[in-house]
């Protein structure tokens, strides 16, 4: 009983083949969203190219809550009915779920050298986990215990909780936010497009042209590479923020499983990740800075979309 897989983002739709259950995950191939008028033009491109009929079992793990038949998401204009794909296709079981939701399912199967750790102790077994991506939004998850040896992903849409300021710069970067979209949530600066909004923002309050940066790529770009201030302050303000929503998020699940880090900005940083602010802010949480002292963090840096996986396993 073959499987379609499909990891679907704001801006790239990753979709694989599996020939069973517990078989290898192969024939992955990356679809830029943009190119594509609709979920289902994809998806049919997919298997028209790979020859090999309609699968029996489709799990698609997406950038998105899933509440109901209708998806509409959140970060790209694509948005269907589950039923009506299903029916479309003929597929025998289509099972959608969060993508941040299917990567929490894979991080147990991870292997050590697809894993950087980013400061702290060692994991604790069969302990809670805390999973954060920052890529075209931001994704939020964990993974926990079900006292029988198993697990329980999160589904929730942690990525929008309102984020604080700590400082007078941030305060000036979430008053910009807050103007132009109404709520400065996590979202809206650990993300792509939050790193260039932040970028702006300061430019604006520095009284300095943006000149040629026109996405998060440049960004990362002139600060790592010619050290333009401002694009250097929004890089190291992303990595301090997205320390803060990790130590918060590690506080409230208690994880002492350690801390994963997803999602297509950070990895893409390289070590110069390890001594961004990141891990200060990560354990700047007055008392409990002991305890988040020892909780491990790790950059996932997989090759292969560990999501695909995490759609496998839900499955069965």
């Amino acid at each position: 009983m073959p499987r379609l897989l499909a990891d679907v983002g704001g801006t790239n739709a990753r979709f694989a083949w599996q020939a069973a259950a517990g078989a290898p995950i192969a024939d992955m191939r990356v679809l830029a969203c943009a190119d594509y008028p609709t979920l289902q033009d994809a998806t049919r491109a997919y298997l028209d190219a790979l020859g090999r009929g309609t699968p029996h079992a489709v799990a698609i793990a997406i950038a998105n809550p899933i509440t109901g038949d209708q998806i509409r998401m959140t970060n790209h204009h694509w948005s269907f009915s589950q039923a009506a794909v299903k029916a479309e296709f003929g597929f025998h079981t289509l099972r959608l779920l969060n993508d941040f939701t299917a990567l929490a399912l894979a991080l147990p199967d991870l292997p050590a050298h697809e894993l950087r750790q980013v400061g702290g102790g060692t994991a604790q077994p069969n302990a809670a986990m805390a999973l954060v991506g920052a890529g075209t939004g931001l994704g939020v998850s964990g993974l926990l215990p079900n006292g029988f040896g198993g697990w329980v992903p999160l589904e929730g849409e942690g990525g929008h909780v309102t984020l604080p300021a700590t400082t007078a710069r941030e305060r000036l970067v979430m008053d910009g936010l807050i103007r132009r979209y109404g709520h400065a949530s996590a979202e809206r600066v650990a993300c792509g497009q939050g790193l260039l909004d932040t970028c702006l923002l300061l430019c604006e309050a520095d009284g300095v042209s943006l000149g040629a940066i026109n996405n998060a790529a440049d960004v990362t770009d002139a600060a790592l590479k010619t050290g333009q201030p401002q694009a250097l302050e929004a890089l190291n303000l992303f990595c301090a923020m997205l320390g803060s929503v990790a130590g918060n998020l590690a506080l409230t699940l208690g994880a002492r499983g350690g801390v994963y880090v997803g999602g297509g900005i950070v990895p893409r940083l390289g070590t110069w990740f390890d001594t961004s602010p990141f891990r200060e802010r990560f354990e700047t949480k007055g008392r409990f800075q002991p305890y988040l002292s020892e909780l491990p963090v790790w950059v996932i840096t997989s090759a292969q979309s560990p999501a695909l996986m995490g759609a496998a396993r839900a499955l069965g």
